[in-house]
């Protein structure tokens, strides 16, 4: 078609009442219209060719799931009948096992009455264990309570006894001497330098002093037990006296807080102290430093409240 009017265009050149340039854009411009929207048309034609397959290819893949379906309803209905046939031997069953029942029902009534006989007897005996069960567990309340009061007031008291020491030996806080509670008892630690000579187990004026004050206050505690706890650090003893090593200083200084401790305290009973050495054997920080030394080298004076009345409501 564009050939034909090409050919018209060149012939209509040619002659002179042929048509105008113009009027050949016009004709060029419908033609090219004409042309897209025949593409268009194709283009729809082929979309509509191919919704038809795919349409088919659904019809197709309907048709044998339809088939599919017969088969399965052919099947279903062969079941069903079978469910019937195996419902109706159920019943039959269950009617027999009813009549079974009920005639074992008669004959259990007895034993029935019986068992609830027994156990009327069995909640009785029940209740009358739990009654007691609830009389000895409310003791075991009472005693707990009983226990906490007394641990509150022997911490109280340890408390009380801790700041009555600390109060008394105030003046030598610094000086290598501390308080603390630690296991329910008050340890007085006092360091070597405080208390003795290097190497000797004579106590110093000051060491003396803190005894003095400390001994006033063990006399107003008349149940008070008493540990003295002697302590050197890992240096071998090089005196030249009958105290041969660590053992025996650790003794002697221990021995020697206890004169001190009776010598002021005129009214404390004997009896109420002891005296040990522990060498080098139970340190507070490792023996590795000159600092550390220091701290090993003490006297401990272990404060015990008498506890017998909380022991026995622990017991």
């Amino acid at each position: 078609m564009k050939r034909t009017l090409l050919l018209v265009a060149l012939a209509c050149a040619g002659l002179s009442s042929c048509v105008t340039m113009s009027k050949y854009e016009t004709l060029q411009a419908q033609h090219n219209m004409l042309k897209k929207e025949h593409n268009v048309t194709r283009q729809e034609l082929q979309d509509m060719k191919d919704e038809y397959a795919s349409l088919q290819r659904q019809f197709q893949s309907q048709s044998a799931e339809i088939t599919d379906l017969n088969m399965l309803r052919l099947e279903q209905e062969g079941t069903i009948k079978d469910l019937h046939t195996e419902m109706e031997n159920l019943r039959l069953g269950y009617d027999t096992i009813i009549e079974n029942y009920m005639q074992q029902i008669s004959g259990k009534n007895k034993s029935l009455d019986k068992a609830n006989n027994l156990l009327a007897i069995r909640t009785k005996e029940l209740q009358d264990r739990e009654n007691a069960f609830a009389v000895k567990e409310q003791a075991l309340l009472d005693k707990q309570a009983e226990l906490e009061r007394g641990q509150a007031a022997a911490k109280k008291e340890l408390e009380t006894l801790r700041n009555s020491v600390t109060n008394a030996l105030v003046g030598f806080k610094d000086k290598g001497l501390n308080v603390e509670v630690k296991d329910s008892k008050v340890y007085v630690s006092m360091e070597s330098k405080l208390m003795f000579s290097s190497g000797s187990w004579t106590v110093s004026k000051e060491g003396q002093e803190a005894i003095q004050n400390l001994a006033k206050v063990l006399e107003d505690n008349p149940d008070l037990n008493i540990m003295v706890e002697g302590h050197t650090d890992n240096d071998a003893f090089k005196g030249a006296t009958a105290v041969k090593d660590n053992w025996d200083l650790s003794v002697m200084r221990a021995t020697a807080i206890v004169k001190l401790l009776l010598q002021y305290g005129k009214n404390i009973d004997p009896i109420r102290i002891e005296a040990s050495g522990h060498s080098e054997y139970a340190p507070k920080v490792p023996n590795n430093s000159a600092a550390n030394k220091a701290q090993n080298r003490r006297t401990e004076i272990i404060l015990t409240p008498n506890l017998d009345a909380l022991m026995k409501v622990v017991k």
